[in-house]
């Protein structure tokens, strides 16, 4: 540390909080380095030549002279193999159990010495030296693992490892969690490591809250999902291939995972792109479904100050005809930052206010973060103390950082018992009239001028009784704070769903809620980057998620907000929020025009609330996305790949907006088929490029011919729009009712489109055949 960071950290933090993170990120370096050991000299190791085999079903183990190979390919086609030994337990991205092996695949010698697993849907062959080939049923290669590299220290301890892989020219990499720079992930080096960028963020910045090893592959022989099943820091270094010309040869694309610890295993999906999201989720589990409130507009600033600004807030969205669902409230409602505590002076009545809003339609999320003050008579912090709750180093004392309330300490969530305990504080928040939560700050973080904003490495976790440090705990640090609340939620109140989002979290945090973008740049760079966040987090299976829209940290221009709000009201969390001292983020602070063309987003955005809901019943069921790229339905078509500022909404809409300032019009590429323009009714063909008007008052807005959309009616009944199927073509969509805030299952609703004598015709389709819709149809993009 220089003294322009003890500036800077006094100048961020305050002078008393600056010192104490000066103090804080000291007495962390000074713990690990006593508590790591160096590694000292390390023996480099690679797998050798082939040596025996152990047909097991669905695979087996393929013994090298220097490691062992375990491969299993499930029933549903989802490969898993592992070196030294992994297993595919314990793992804290599988939802349960393992899937069972395929009993039809064995083990069988492949060519020139090496074996080989067929199964119906993937291919996976073992070179005699240990690389490892997935292919299609076709034989096509769809991802080549060299044989990995081990470099172990002599005098014991966990060893690091590469793993370099190869995919078609072709292929484009996206997913790697939340990534700024997305969602194609261009050529560079992408670090696994949960982080807190200081403050705000932009596209250049990396790594972000959530980092995950899942690389989702798109190529023209098909698509994939490569998982390295490693908790630990690590770093992704991804090159796109390049096809020769004429003769020349191909230069395929590369990855390369290096992990500084953990088992060097590996999952692999292959399939259509819903295919792969349908058997990720089988794998790690089905996404949370948010209560359909949580799918309305949602309202957050830090520095609401107290009821009557809240109050004020919740008025100006009724008396502006404004639907407002959920009203966040930040640190600033608590006693001294103290989590699970209330500053009676602002907030005397926090429980009448809820109701009051409740009352009015408007639920409360409270933020709660892990971090509890480090201080006698704390009940927070007491009773944690007494149950022994708190990350500890290696000589048994209490981890401490500093975050808002001043010195803390942290829950270790990868104890069962503190998971319990931590779940149980949450009646409090419940009490106080929270419908729910929002965790922030849980990567973890600890204020520092330097080096990582985190704990100690060397800080011991539990790690569900296996024992470990923070450099195999902190990746998961956040996804499992998630599961505490989320089951504790559960426990309190077992007839709702909980609703609870997170800004950290690793592979399978999906089963406890979804994400946020975090602290994103106000700027139109900030805009974009809202966009690859959620785009690439549900491609890795976290279909819940949506920007600060302004950004957090700055005043955007009226221009900046209308657009961030317009492409909001496109995103599954529609959520406006600000820091405390970045303004106001209420549709009429930005004066009267902007006014009226943010009304019509959130109309739009209202209208289209049962298609949400529909949405989110199927990400539950299937793992998709609600949001997803333009070539989610035809991956084999190349310049939709590259396409990174547009994106679709389920299979019926594309939307396009504005990402840069003084915009009015729009290049949209279109994937096959005839879309409409929803605003002017004109049919455009593609594939292929269309250029649209995009005015103030709107951004470009695109149905697919067929699609049938479920809608909210002028008498707030349900309805369908259908848009008319193209000459000889027919169409369709799904609906899945609101089923209340409970446990009760949806049930599909499919229904058809087609033209008969020129009149389109809708039918709901059931088992035993078709039959009307039942349902209020209007038809859009045809006459009559």
């Amino acid at each position: 540390m220089d003294g322009r960071e003890l500036v800077r950290s006094v100048r961020v933090f305050g002078s008393v909080q600056g010192l104490r993170a000066v103090r804080s990120a000291w007495r962390q370096r000074r713990t690990d380095a006593w508590g790591l050991p160096p590694r000292g000299a390390e023996r480099a190791r690679v797998p050798g030549p082939v040596g025996e085999v152990e047909p097991l079903p669905g695979g087996g183990i393929v013994r090298f002279a220097r490691s062992e190979l375990r491969i299993s390919v499930s029933a549903g086609g989802t490969v898993f193999w592992g070196w030294d030994g992994a297993g595919q337990l314990p793992s804290y991205a599988l939802a349960g159990e393992a899937p069972d092996p395929d009993p039809r695949a064995r083990l069988e010698p492949d060519t020139d010495g090496g074996w080989r697993v067929v199964s119906e849907r993937v291919t996976v062959a073992v070179s005699r030296h240990g690389a490892v080939e997935i292919r299609t049923p076709g034989g096509v290669v769809l991802r080549r693992d060299l044989p990995p590299r081990w470099w172990e220290p002599v005098a014991g301890g966990p060893a690091r490892w590469v793993q370099r892989s190869e995919v078609p020219a072709d292929a484009r990499f996206f997913g790697l969690g939340g990534r700024a720079s997305g969602p194609r992930l261009r050529d560079g080096t992408y670090r696994l490591w949960n982080t807190d960028p200081k403050g705000r963020f932009s596209p250049g910045d990396d790594p972000l809250y959530i980092t995950m090893p899942v690389q989702f592959v798109v190529a023209d022989a098909g698509t994939h999902l490569a998982f390295h099943d490693s908790t630990w820091d690590g770093r992704v270094t991804l090159t796109e291939g390049e096809e020769g010309a004429g003769s020349g040869h191909d230069r395929p694309g590369t990855s390369e995972v290096r992990m500084s610890g953990g088992p060097l295993r590996c999952w692999v999906v292959v399939g259509t792109p819903a295919r792969v999201l349908h058997g990720w989720a089988a794998l790690t589990g089905a996404p949370a479904l948010p209560p359909s409130w949580a799918l309305g507009a949602q309202h957050a600033r830090w520095g609401f100050g107290s009821e009557r600004e809240v109050r004020r807030v919740v008025d100006g969205y009724r008396e502006r005809g404004l639907p407002l669902s959920v009203l966040h409230l930040d640190i600033d409602h608590y006693d001294a930052h103290q989590v699970f505590t209330v500053d009676r002076e602002r907030f005397p009545d926090l429980p009448g206010l809820a109701s009051e809003l409740r009352e009015r339609g408007v639920r409360l999320v409270s933020i709660v973060d892990p971090a509890v003050k480090a201080e006698r008579g704390n009940a927070v912090y007491d009773s944690g103390t007494a149950a022994g709750a708190f990350v500890r180093d290696a000589r048994g004392e209490e981890v401490h950082g500093v975050v808002w309330p001043g010195d803390c300490a942290y829950p270790d969530f990868t104890d069962a018992a503190v998971r319990e305990w931590w779940g149980g504080l949450y009646e409090e928040r419940l009490a106080q009239g929270f419908s729910g939560v929002w965790h922030d700050m849980n990567e973890p973080v600890s204020f520092a001028p330097f080096g990582d904003l985190t704990l100690p490495r060397s800080a011991r976790h539990a790690l569900e009784g296996r024992g470990g440090d923070h450099r195999e705990a902190h990746n998961v640090y956040g996804l499992t704070m998630a599961r505490a609340g989320y089951e504790g939620l559960r426990r309190l109140r077992p007839d709702e769903r909980p609703f609870l989002f997170s800004r950290s979290g690793w592979a399978g945090m999906q089963r406890y809620g979804g994400t946020w973008s975090g602290d994103v740049a106000t700027g139109w760079p900030g805009l974009r980057a809202s966009l690859s966040l959620v785009l690439g987090l549900g491609l890795c299976g976290v279909p819940y998620s949506g920007p600060d829209i302004g950004g957090f940290d700055g005043s955007p221009s009226p221009e900046l907000f209308l657009r961030w709000y317009q492409l909001g009201a496109w995103m599954p969390l529609f959520r406006t929020h600000a820091a405390i001292d970045a303004g106001r983020r209420e549709p009429w602070e930005f004066g009267p025009e902007v006014l009226e063309h943010a009304r019509v987003a959130l109309a739009e955005r209202e209208r289209l609330l049962p298609y949400f809901v529909t949405l989110s019943q199927l990400a539950r069921l299937t793992g998709a996305p609600y949001i997803r790229p333009v070539w989610w339905g035809a991956p084999e078509d190349r310049a939709l790949r590259d396409c990174d500022d547009a994106f679709l909404v389920g299979d019926a809409l594309l939307v396009a907006p504005v990402l840069a300032r003084g915009a009015d019009r729009r290049a949209v590429r279109l994937p096959r088929g005839r879309w409409y323009d929803t605003a002017t009714g004109q049919a455009y063909d593609g594939p292929g490029q269309v250029l649209l008007d995009a005015p103030w008052s709107r951004i470009p807005v695109l149905a697919r011919a067929g699609a049938v959309v479920p809608v909210r009616g002028e008498d707030g009944g349900l309805e369908l729009e259908v848009w008319a199927p193209a000459a000889g073509r027919t169409g369709g969509g799904l609906v899945v009712r609101d089923t209340g805030d409970g446990w009760e299952s949806g049930v599909i609703e499919r229904y058809a489109s087609r033209l008969v004598d020129g009149r389109v015709v809708v039918e709901r389709v059931t088992d035993e055949g078709s039959a009307e819709a039942g349902l209020p149809v209007r038809v859009r993009g045809a006459e009559g």
